[in-house]
């Protein structure tokens, strides 16, 4: 029997595999899947596992607690992510600028057609033409509050003010029941600007310093900086005190509702103003699967789907057909629809030079850490 040669028997071999995986590589191939990265507490499961039996596209799901947290994973490339959700400023405006999201192909999402038009006006700021995102929940940051344990410490805490956080004399008075600070300078900035009668965009020293003064004041007060867990410790009273996104805190409420326990939450907007946001649905620039990205913008943006999602949530959208759809006590709560009187003290943001940020994000971490 001849000997076979070394290279044929190499190239034998390697058809041979090649022809054992041919299947598994095939299915491998043929897998549809969209790699989503959300918010936490953010979408009905519900929705997701409809768009997989409807669509076959399986959805991958991961969340983040903090627009930091989102920049820090884009920024180290390759994230593998098909979908994320930036807030429009300034994390969606500064990714627009940077070439991080690509534009969205209107041809594939037909269901664009159904956003508020006004609404989607409003983040043009942060991308013009409104090429690269639609807007998928919006809302406002304020306190999270329950009044019984407050005012077991302090008879008369402000009801409707920011002062019951950011005056230390307020604060040091119902520490004891438990503060929690969202952990974002982002997000918490613009809003003690505000608070102090100062533009929230504003790039100036001395009022980066003021704010700095205030926050170091009610520092000794805090319990707990955290962004996701808003929900569950005030929910569970281990909070009576917290700073988050509206939604956040409605629903902390209607949990410490189903529990039963005797806790209630309210949420607080403050008659100062409150940050008015808008969350994006974007696409990454290098999004390994972009159609399928397309398909999953294109059916959250379906009214039923929408509806379903406000739902759970307790945010609103800005699809104006999903709103009959609504639960009553849901579309009619004026802390998630608030009415044209109290979005008249919101206030927008906008992105702020890389030197002001860069103070703003060194101030924070001296903030944290007390000093």
């Amino acid at each position: 029997m001849p000997r076979t040669r070394p290279g044929a028997l190499c190239a034998f071999l390697a058809a041979l595999t090649l022809a054992l995986l041919a299947p598994v590589l095939s299915a491998s191939a043929q897998e549809r899947v969209v790699n989503v990265y959300n918010w936490t507490d953010y979408i009905d499961p519900y929705v997701v596992d409809r768009f997989q039996r409807e669509t076959g596209i399986r959805v991958r799901y991961d969340v983040y607690d903090s627009l930091e947290v989102l920049e820090a994973k884009l920024a180290a490339g390759r994230s593998g992510y098909d979908i994320i959700v930036p807030t429009d400023q300034p994390t969606f405006a500064r990714m627009v600028r940077n070439g991080a999201v690509r534009p969205i192909d209107r041809a594939l999402v037909p269901n664009w057609a159904g956003l508020d038009a006004g609404m989607m006006r409003q983040v043009e700021a942060a991308d013009a033409g409104n090429r690269h995102g639609a807007i998928y929940l919006w809302g406002t940051i304020g306190l999270g509050v329950n009044f019984a344990r407050v005012n077991a410490l302090h008879a008369d805490a402000p009801r409707d003010s920011l002062a019951l956080l950011f005056d230390p004399e307020h604060a040091r008075r119902v520490r004891g029941c438990g503060i929690v600070m969202m952990d974002s300078a982002t997000d918490v900035i613009p809003t003690v600007l505000r608070y102090l009668g100062r533009d929230p965009n504003s790039t100036a020293a001395d009022d980066l310093r003021a704010v700095e003064r205030t926050l170091l004041s009610i520092r000794p007060f805090i319990r707990q900086f955290a962004s996701g867990g808003v929900i569950e410790r005030l929910a569970s009273g281990q909070a009576c005190l917290a700073f988050g996104y509206s939604g956040d805190v409605i629903q902390a409420g209607a949990r410490a509702e189903e529990a039963g326990r005797g806790v209630k939450v309210d949420y607080v907007a403050g008659k100062e103003g409150a940050q008015l946001w808008h969350d994006m649905l974007a696409i990454p620039t290098d999004a390994p699967n972009v159609a399928n990205a397309h398909a999953f913008i294109n059916f959250l943006l379906r009214p039923d789907v929408m509806a379903e999602i406000s739902n759970k949530t307790q945010y609103p959208n800005a699809v104006p057909a999903s709103w009959p759809l609504v639960r009553p006590e849901v579309r009619n709560n004026p802390n998630i629809f608030p009415d044209e009187a109290a979005r008249a003290r919101f206030f927008t943001v906008g992105s702020v030079d890389a030197a002001t940020d860069r103070a703003r994000t060194r101030m924070w971490a001296r903030f944290k850490a007390g000093r």
